[in-house]
């Protein structure tokens, strides 16, 4: 989040994270807070279901690649190939999707509660327990600081940021070209680690774009005549990050770097971003164009994505602490599809009832009872909001 992430934490009528609890699920799964009814209630849309969970699962795919993706190993630019493809989809994608279902969003005292409670508890618990990893298994001294986020809990400062400004993007002309401006014009500035502001600022024209989508925009790009152009598209995406490859850093990808961080002049660096945006934008297009429309084995998952899309990290730091990459670094390509196929089944054993059941706490901890200030009232109002696809002018569909 790289991602994403976690789409539906805003209140009633807006709402959802990259992944949640399902909608609908009312007082009664209020009182058994477990998860266990998250295999899909009536009124979601499939096809966002299928979309949030694939790019939770490519989310988790990228992080594996990270501790391993600069060695210098026999096979290793495959995978550096791999990694700016997926890059170039994932963030943005997830990051639209967020947009997009945070239409309902407008400021409501029950929405920013149930924001509160979504986002901003997650936030600080996970910030903790990253906290506590880096202390366990990498030697830093534990260190508490939420205004710094660590490691992928920047995704959930930039949402709960992104969702707070949903009313001025309603209140402005051409927000998608203001947002862009503002993107570009971050990577001209030292902005520092404080809220993650450079992934903030540089992702957001992604989120304003979701706000300006509706559900007729996406509807062409499920037809079969845009999967016939899709796949092509994608390979044509694979060889050109394969060219690009032994050429570019990594980091144009990962939005955490201006011009003086990348060492290139103004002009250049504001030409790149502007191709990155449509070259970004083509590719999540062929994406959303071969995410199938129907229900399918894994679109329950979709709505529970928060559990891997937070828990993966802890499990990648941990590991890469120990150094469990080191060997996989040495194993070349062939080692990296390995874990790359074991990374997906994380994904989607995070995803479990048994994990929901124990961790709920951690990921969901606006279900507890007794917390105040009226969050989990807000939350479950959120919940029995209507999620499936329609016209339904001011509310944000399919949590999740």
């Amino acid at each position: 989040m790289e991602g994403s992430g976690a789409a539906r934490a805003a209140g009633p009528a807006a709402p959802e994270r990259p992944g949640t609890a399902p909608a609908g699920a009312g007082a009664a799964r209020a009182r058994r807070p477990n998860g266990s009814s998250a295999t899909g209630a009536q009124g979601r849309d499939p096809f966002l279901d299928n979309a949030k969970f694939l790019l939770t699962v490519l989310v988790v795919m990228g992080h594996n690649w990270i501790p391993v993706v600069d060695a210098k190993t026999e096979g290793m630019p495959a995978v550096k190939a791999a990694f700016l493809l997926v890059y170039a989809i994932h963030m943005p994608g997830l990051v639209l999707l967020c947009g997009y279902l945070s239409r309902g969003f407008d400021g409501r005292p029950e929405q920013v509660r149930s924001l509160l409670g979504r986002i901003l508890l997650p936030y600080l618990l996970f910030e903790a327990a990253y906290s506590g990893v880096y202390t366990l298994f990498w030697d830093q001294p534990f260190r508490f600081t939420p205004s710094v986020p660590r490691y992928l809990c920047w995704f959930l400062v930039a949402l709960f940021l992104w969702r707070l400004s949903v009313p001025l993007w309603r209140a402005v002309r051409r927000p998608v070209a203001i947002a862009a401006a503002v993107s570009v014009l971050a990577g001209f500035t030292d902005l520092g680690g404080e809220l993650a502001l450079p992934r903030v600022l540089m992702l957001l024209p992604w989120f304003v774009l979701g706000l300006r989508l509706r559900p007729e925009h996406l509807r062409p790009l499920r037809n079969p005549a845009a999967r016939r152009w899709a796949l092509p598209v994608m390979v044509a995406g694979g060889a050109g990050a394969w060219w690009v490859a032994p050429r570019v850093s990594r980091h144009w990808l990962l939005m955490d770097a201006g011009s003086a961080d990348l060492g290139v002049q103004p002009l250049v660096y504001a030409g790149m971003r502007i191709a990155l945006f449509g070259v970004s934008a083509v590719l999540i297009a062929a994406f959303l164009a071969l995410v199938p429309s129907r229900r399918t084995g894994f679109t329950a998952l979709g709505a529970c994505t928060l559990y891997p899309f937070l828990l993966h990290g802890l499990l990648v730091k941990t590991v890469e602490g120990l150094g469990g990459y080191e060997p996989v670094k040495a194993g070349g390509a062939l080692a990296v599809a390995g874990t790359t196929v074991l990374a997906g089944l994380v994904a989607v054993l995070l995803c479990a009832p048994p994990v929901r059941r124990v961790l709920w706490p951690l990921v969901e901890p606006y279900r507890l009872r007794g917390l105040r200030l009226g969050i989990r009232r807000a939350a479950e109002r959120d919940e029995r909001a209507p999620s499936g696809p329609g016209p339904a002018p001011r509310r944000a569909h399919n949590a999740g």
